[in-house]
């Protein structure tokens, strides 16, 4: 037996030695997983905890610098490091923010300062919304108190004449509400998101907003969008100037929802948002154009690093679009990695590769250890990493189509090369999309195999090239066949949206689920040796996940007003169905099943120890009964039987019933998620915004 452990082990190391230079591919790993851990938690850690992830990180990177060459030392000590580092920086992130404040519940009255204005896609009017910085709450029970410390996002009317701009002091009549929580035990975490984003939470604009006090110009930028947006639109009126004006100012508020629905049960969707694809075809396209102009010069291309300025053109290109396009979160992060690559041309290196992945990743979750727990950057992440290795392994084959002096080996590596990027960055993708959005377009890669290179090689050149041109009244020239090529694009949409199964819809997937296979996807990438086939295992577990874990039988809603029951394949809400949008479609997306009314309240089929009573139903029997979920106001309950309503769903918020042998097994969001600083308190409530003390 201990032969055999030794061979084990000799073995391993064997392994490891022989991959100890892709070890360090694994820190960002160790730190995703720490804040993974950390988020995890049901209660926030207290100081002994937050000291010994102090402990273990400074005792790791110790045991590391007395012997920096041993294996064991960087292979122990530095995970456990990058661990206790990940929680500390997740730790660290959570208490630099601002307590979600306690909203009224009643209309109030907001005066606060605009800090971006955004319009929301509709198929009528656009619907303009606005971000309040230094929020004052103006009503009897909130006189004197301080303004919010974060960001009011207050939604005007459709028939409001305000032409809001930043920086304009408005007031408005409101009814406010915080960050919605999870509709379902373990279901999408809203006010996790708005505590990082530095939401405070919505509202809904009940009068005329009315500006206060001088208005100020808008800025330069915001008034370039809006010319580039209204000459975009007077040239290519319809679908094709909504695209056009999303690819060049991030806005698709010109697109009717059908066409937006096309485009995401085509798999297209990603086209539409401002991100890595977008900045990398503008940074590639001006990359050519500055290698075209300099190699004009003979001077130039003898004398200067024409390759490294074209980088730097390149960069200064996308920061340029990054800007124009409302420097989205998605595309600052793509930003940044795109900096690194420009760093690595210029310092010699290799523009992709895995290194420079993981010391972008790395940036990132130091900097925003949330949004990890966010679909842009998990996406973003594994694409990139698929991309890189990727490119790593087929490297040798591709370049035999170089070393051919034929042009049509030439253009079947191009060909190549894009059908590889869609490949590896559209599967490694797909677990993420059924995560977070609960579905799986299985033609998807057909389709960005046909609509990427359009958008790479006619639409976004043309449209850069009729950015160049709007200044001398020539833009026409560019958005004319832009339009034809963005024709293309939507009439691909809607045909492959038309398919058979083009978009199914997938049971939720448990977080540990998506883990597993982001850990598999890191095993088989990082890994260099035969071994990393490892990886597939684990990867192939996690897609059959959501349809082998247990689904709840019954759904009730976090304020206790509707519920919902799995009965076969079909999904019965109740009393009334369509009456909590959000809610629904939350529940009809973690359980793939199509939604039905449910009848009055009655005993469940087979189910003879649950019982549900809707309004206005006879009370239900209590013979026998073990649970009891109730919408009546008034129901006394049954003796000796649990009872869900509204005062349950108050203190616990949403409650998801799962069916046993044993008895019913009831979950509330509290115990799922915890108490944590963005659980709001029982009722939904934060912290009150207290008034300030007086002066002495």
């Amino acid at each position: 037996m201990v032969l055999f452990f030794k061979k084990e082990r000799d073995l391993l190391a064997r392994l490891l030695l022989a991959e100890q230079r892709r070890l360090a591919l694994w820190l960002p790993v160790g730190l995703g997983l720490g804040i993974a851990w950390y988020f995890s938690l049901r209660r926030e850690p207290g100081t002994p905890e937050v000291l010994a992830w102090a402990g273990v990180a400074a005792l790791g990177l110790g045991w590391i610098a007395w012997r920096p060459h041993a294996l064991a030392p960087r292979l122990i000590g530095g995970g456990a490091a990058t661990l206790a580092v990940g929680c500390l920086a997740a730790f660290w992130a959570t208490h630099r923010q601002p307590p979600l404040p306690d909203l009224p519940a009643r209309a109030t009255i907001v005066t606060g300062r605009v800090a971006a204005v955004a319009l929301l896609p509709a198929d009528g009017p656009a619907i303009r919304r606005l971000d309040l910085a230094g929020a004052v709450l103006d009503d009897p029970l909130d006189a004197g108190m301080p303004p919010l410390r974060r960001i009011l996002r207050v939604r005007l009317r459709a028939d409001d004449p305000l032409a809001p701009v930043p920086g304009m002091v408005v007031r408005v009549r409101a009814l406010l509400r915080p960050p919605a929580p999870p509709s379902w035990p373990g279901g999408p975490d809203r006010q996790r998101r708005a505590y990082f984003d530095g939401t405070a939470g919505g509202g809904t604009a009940l009068g005329r907003a009315q500006a206060i006090g001088p208005v100020p110009a808008s800025s330069s930028l915001e008034a370039l969008r809006e010319r580039i947006s209204a000459r975009i639109v007077r040239v290519l009126p319809g679908a094709a100037g909504g695209v056009a004006t999303a690819v060049l100012t991030g806005s698709a508020v010109g697109m009717a929802r059908a066409d937006r629905d096309a485009f995401a049960d085509a798999g297209l969707a990603h086209l539409l948002a401002v991100a890595g694809l977008h900045l990398g075809i503008v940074m590639g396209v001006s990359v050519a154009a500055a290698r075209l102009l300099l190699a004009c010069s003979e001077w130039a291309s003898l004398h200067w690093p024409c390759r490294s300025i074209a980088a730097v053109a390149g960069l200064v290109a996308g920061i340029l679009y990054v800007g124009l396009t409302g420097a989205h979160l998605p595309a600052l992060r793509s930003l940044t990695m795109a900096a690194l690559v420009v760093l690595a041309i210029v310092t010699g290196r290799r523009a992709l590769s895995l290194r420079g992945l993981a010391v972008g990743a790395i940036l990132l979750l130091l900097t925003g250890p949330a949004d990890l727990l966010e679909a842009p950057l998990q996406m973003s992440l594994v694409a990139v990493m698929a991309l890189a290795a990727g490119a790593e392994h087929t490297r040798p084959i591709l370049a035999r189509l170089t070393e051919q002096p034929a042009r049509w080996r030439r253009g079947a590596l191009h060909a190549a090369h894009l059908a590889q990027a869609s490949l590896l960055a559209g599967g490694a993708t797909v677990p993420v999309v059924m995560a977070h959005f609960g579905t799986l377009q299985p033609w998807f890669v057909l389709a960005n195999l046909l609509a990427v290179p359009l958008m790479a090689m006619w639409v976004l050149p043309l449209g850069l090239l009729s950015l160049f041109l709007m200044p001398l009244g020539f833009d026409s020239v560019a958005l004319v066949p832009m339009g034809w090529g963005i024709g293309l694009i939507l009439d691909l949409a809607r045909m492959v949206s038309g398919w058979p199964a083009a978009r199914l819809a997938v049971p939720a997937m448990p977080d540990w689920g998506l883990a597993l296979w982001m850990l598999g996807l890191c095993w088989l990438c990082l890994w260099a040796g035969r071994w990393r086939a490892w990886g597939m295992a684990p990867m192939a577990l996690a897609l059959a996940v959501p349809f082998l874990v247990a689904r709840p039988d019954l759904l009730l809603s976090p304020d206790g007003r509707t519920l919902a029951v799995r009965d076969g394949a079909a999904l019965r809400i109740g009393p009334h169905p369509g009456s909590e949008r959000l809610v629904e479609d939350d529940w009809r997306q973690a359980l793939a099943l199509p939604v039905m009314p449910l009848a009055g309240g009655a005993i469940l089929p087979d189910r003879g120890r649950v019982a549900l009573r809707l309004r206005g139903a006879p009370p239900a029997r209590c013979d026998g009964l073990a649970l009891l979920v109730t919408l009546a106001p008034d129901d006394a309950g049954c003796p000796g039987a649990r009872m869900l309503d509204s005062l349950a769903t108050w203190k616990g918020g949403a409650q998801a019933v799962f069916l046993r042998a044993g008895g019913p097994v009831v979950v509330s969001d509290r115990d799922w998620r915890g108490a944590r600083p963005w659980v709001l308190a029982p009722g939904q409530h934060g912290l009150p915004v207290l008034p300030m003390a007086q002066r002495e």
